[in-house]
């Protein structure tokens, strides 16, 4: 069962710890099953019902699972094994495809914005009992906002969109409760949900968007919530059309009680238009980031949903680190108010590169997505020998295991340091490696 490791403790707290760490480290290993209760719990000298509330700990962390009968096991991606991990070596002379970065080149210049929030700092230091909230960061995200058709809400700023996404679920749902997820979809999201003690239910995504019949089973079957990215969607380049967004939203009419979060982290670099699901339901959350057009390391995102939804975020932040650097959201304010960023040559510089991919995998009969965003998504028939002789041929990309819960196989290809001169070669490279092995004739 467990091989040569041995569960040792003798609290619920102490035992749950030690597993942890075991499935940390690679002692457990993905899909064992742990020792009954009654039989741990003898073995250990303990009552069972200290075993049975330390794999309930270990349940809502996302740590193990249980399976009926069959008992309780390592989850195949537990919290403490991030899809992150899932990651390619870069041969020497290679070129890396695999990360989802903006083009370094595209960023903007930060010192003079930094200064300038310094030079605020100097004057009206901040202290605490200040409103957390930048005030003309605030306005500057609600003009955009209006324009965009995104309901009125009161504001709240969090260290970029996952760290939004964890506290808005947590605000609302208790582990056990299930999550509906786009399928492909952002790992670091699909890594979160289970860590929250939460369960994941896919929903299948094309190029418009999640589906809306896997949208209704998922919430008829009991799904409390839905995660949907407007624009850019991780890793398929979907983009929520009008069409798209009228069907999801009449889904979500019949489900009012679905707690509803956006992740627009495409903001400022994809030239979509954005066609908002936010207010269909009763709780709802709208993110917008800062960090894949101003810079990754601008860990700030603006957010806005219902009173109740956001008042709760921002009384659990109090409780935590209080409240987002001010300098950081002045010098963010200062980026969108000075214009440092030319928005929609940005979105043409990536769609141009983005659209050479596709269509140049097309001519070699290769069927590849990417509406909008950084990304081009292939589906292959084996991603695993795709992707190694991919790196063989010098190009590392992403595999599909690090988005995918039950939808087919595919490659995530990151394009934004492509140059024109790089589309050939490596359109090439991909059609030769998604083709099956031939097959071997032995005489």
């Amino acid at each position: 069962m467990l091989g040569e490791y041995r569960i040792t403790g003798r609290g619920a707290a102490e035992i749950a710890a030690e597993v942890e760490r075991a499935v940390g480290a690679g002692q457990l290993r993905p899909g064992q099953t742990l020792p009954p209760m009654r039989e741990l719990a003898a073995q250990l000298g303990v009552n069972p019902n200290t075993v049975a509330a330390a794999y309930r700990t270990l349940r809502e962390r996302g740590v193990i699972e249980t399976a009926g009968r069959r008992g309780s096991r390592v989850r195949s991606k537990p919290a403490t094994t991030g899809r992150e991990e899932l990651r390619v070596e870069v041969p020497p002379g290679g070129r890396d495809l695999s990360t989802g970065n903006p083009d370094p080149a595209l960023l903007p210049r930060l010192a003079p914005a930094l200064a300038a929030a310094a030079r605020e700092g100097d004057r009206r230091p901040v202290l605490y009992g200040d409103d957390p909230v930048d005030a003309e960061l605030v306005r500057l995200a609600r003009a955009e906002l209006d324009a965009d058709g995104v309901p009125g809400g009161p504001p709240a700023v969090t260290s970029g969109s996952l760290d939004a996404i964890e506290r808005v679920l947590a605000a609302h749902l208790r582990p056990g409760d299930s999550v509906a997820v786009e399928d492909p979809g952002w790992g670091s999201a699909l890594d979160l949900v289970p860590a929250l003690g939460l369960h994941l239910a896919p929903v299948g995504v094309d190029d418009d968007g999640p589906r809306p019949d896997e949208l209704r089973r998922a919430l008829e079957s009991g799904a409390r919530a839905l995660i949907v990215t407007a624009r850019a969607q991780n890793p398929t380049g979907a983009a929520v059309t009008a069409t798209r967004a009228r069907a999801l939203r009449a889904v979500l009419r019949d489900h009012p009680e679905t707690l509803l979060i956006e992740d627009d982290h495409g903001h400022g670099f994809v030239d979509l238009p954005l066609h908002s699901l936010a207010g269909v339901t009763r709780h709802w959350a709208f993110v917008r980031s800062a960090a894949k057009t101003y810079g990754p390391d601008l860990r700030l995102a603006v957010v806005t949903g219902d009173p109740v939804t956001v008042d709760r975020v921002r009384g659990r932040q109090r409780l935590g680190p209080g409240w987002v650097s001010l300098l950081l959201q002045r010098a963010v304010a200062h980026l969108w108010a000075g214009g440092a960023v030319d928005r929609a040559a940005v979105a043409r510089s990536y769609g141009a590169r983005r659209d050479a991919l596709v269509e140049a995998l097309a001519e070699r009969g290769v069927t590849a997505h990417g509406r909008s965003g950084l990304n081009v998504w292939v589906p292959v028939p084996d991603e695993t020998g795709a992707v190694a002789r991919l790196v063989q041929a010098g190009w590392a990309v992403a595999p599909g295991a690090r988005f995918r819960l039950a939808s087919p196989q595919g490659i995530r290809v990151t394009v934004s340091t492509l140059a024109p001169e790089d589309i050939t070669p490596l359109a090439d490279a991909v059609a030769a490696a998604v083709r099956p092995s031939p097959a071997r004739v032995y005489g």
